[in-house]
């Protein structure tokens, strides 16, 4: 099947043939054909199976029939919305090298830079948004941006959306559209809430399943590595400089734990770049550029931040850490063996990890073999000798006290500062202070003879 039997326009054909693409996936075969009925659409498909040009070529289509119609663009026609700025990039890059033979003004609404690029484009006229909900909000409660004249919804990456929070703001930006156009959804998971979204923005929706739901790419090898926590990022080192690997995606569950492994293989001499929300937009479009021109041969990246990441040629997906989500495990892996390409996923395991691994397995529906890497020999830890504790010192009844202790009123030190204070203690009188109960002795010491002060005051002070 060709792009042309979909019933695409020549403009828009010729635009995709430039891109070096001759057939289309098996979601588009579905869906294009379907989206330019006018239908609403539910897209499920693993991630990497070409969901963006699903819904991005039936768009560009029906703007296509617009302009050849000669109908001038008045507003805003078309609107998809993403969870992370890297994945609204990346549809506007697909919009742009799609409709390049078109007459088409389109923009990416995200946060993280400066405002006035967005308005000026907006100000100057816009036809196709690709937007995050947050920065949308924004600009729709300052009232600089109109989507009365939306005609087709998408919401792509619904599951993500769903995970960050986003849905109370995808609501409020539903409630400004018109009710009568076209909604299409995709995702590459499908939860219950997500079913519920679509029962009150969609309208008999067509549900249009690629694979089994739960599976990962078929093209992708998983690996699985029993690793101590401690060992792990000799293990990372070892995999990369042993295969000489180059274009290397890992994922850390952290954004502090993204900027740790890629610090630490920057000392080993491997060009890596972090990826992550803490980073500015500028640190972060700095990293992905890199990392595609083959500048960085690893890009440590956390789950949010990695939606979005569209690079041809990434052979290895490594988890650092185990993803506590198996949703999290799908997508993660779907970033290497794209367009039908091979690749492997390796996954480090730790003891603590287990549990996360067996929620993937029971996701999945299917068991992954644990082993250890045939080739890493880690270091052996330094044997730690626990220090010897000094036995309990148990004063025999005749033994002496301890010189830490008070001084026993009959027995007056002779010599040092305690005798100093000893002697003011006499000279002044009885300390107001309680005095202790003096120790008990089984066998007593012959009574020494005593001083006039200690006679006068045994008889009862000054009297």
């Amino acid at each position: 099947m060709s792009f042309k039997s979909l019933g695409l326009s020549d403009k828009l054909v010729q635009g995709i043939l430039a891109t070096g693409y001759t057939a289309p996936t098996a979601i588009q075969s579905q869906a294009i054909p379907t989206a330019l009925q006018g239908r609403d659409i539910i897209g499920c498909a693993q991630t990497g199976t070409g969901k963006t040009a699903a819904f991005v070529l039936p768009i560009l289509n029906r703007l296509a029939a617009h302009e050849a119609a000669g109908h001038a663009s008045h507003g805003i026609k078309a609107l998809v919305l993403t969870p992370t700025r890297e994945l609204a990039q990346q549809v506007e890059e697909s919009v742009k090298t799609y409709g390049r033979f078109m007459n088409l003004r389109t923009l990416a609404i995200y946060g993280g830079v400066g405002y006035g690029p967005q308005l000026q484009s907006l100000q100057r006229g816009v036809d196709f948004v690709v937007a995050t909900p947050g920065r949308l909000i924004d600009l729709m409660n300052s009232r600089r941006i109109d989507l009365s004249k939306v005609e087709v919804l998408v919401l792509d990456e619904a599951d993500r959306m769903m995970d960050m929070g986003f849905i109370p703001d995808v609501r409020r930006i539903v409630a400004q559209i018109p009710k009568e156009r076209q909604t299409l959804m995709f995702s590459a998971t499908m939860s219950r809430e997500i079913r519920e979204l679509t029962a009150t923005i969609q309208r008999q929706p067509q549900l249009i399943e690629i694979g089994e739901r739960r599976n990962p790419v078929a093209t992708v090898t998983q690996h699985i590595f029993t690793v101590p926590r401690e060992q792990k990022m000799d293990l990372l080192i070892h995999i990369v400089e042993e295969a000489n690997l180059d274009c290397v995606l890992v994922f850390s569950r952290t954004k502090h734990g993204a900027d740790r492994i890629s610090q630490k293989l920057e000392r080993r001499g491997i060009r890596s770049a972090a990826l992550h929300s803490n980073r500015t937009q500028s640190q972060r479009q700095k990293a992905l550029d890199g990392f595609k021109r083959g500048h960085y041969r690893v890009l440590v990246a956390t789950d949010i931040a990695a939606r979005g990441i569209d690079v041809e040629g990434i052979s290895h997906v490594i988890n650092f850490d185990t993803p506590v989500y198996a949703e999290d495990y799908i997508h993660r892996i779907g970033r290497t063996g794209r367009a039908m390409a091979t690749g492997d996923a390796i996954t480090f395991v730790s003891r603590d990890e287990e549990d996360h691994l067996r929620s993937i397995e029971k996701f999945i529906g299917k068991r992954l073999e644990r082993k250890r890497h045939p080739t890493f020999m880690p270091t052996a830890p330094q044997p730690f000798h626990k220090p010897q504790q000094q036995q309990a010192h148990h004063p025999q009844p005749h033994a002496p006290k301890p010189a830490h202790h008070q001084p026993h009123p009959q027995h007056p030190p002779k010599h040092g500062p305690q005798a100093l204070q000893q002697a003011s203690h006499e000279t002044r009188g009885p300390s107001p202070r309680p005095q202790q109960p003096a120790a008990h002795h089984p066998h007593p010491k012959p009574r020494p003879k005593l001083s006039f002060w200690q006679r006068r005051r045994q008889r009862g002070g000054n009297h």
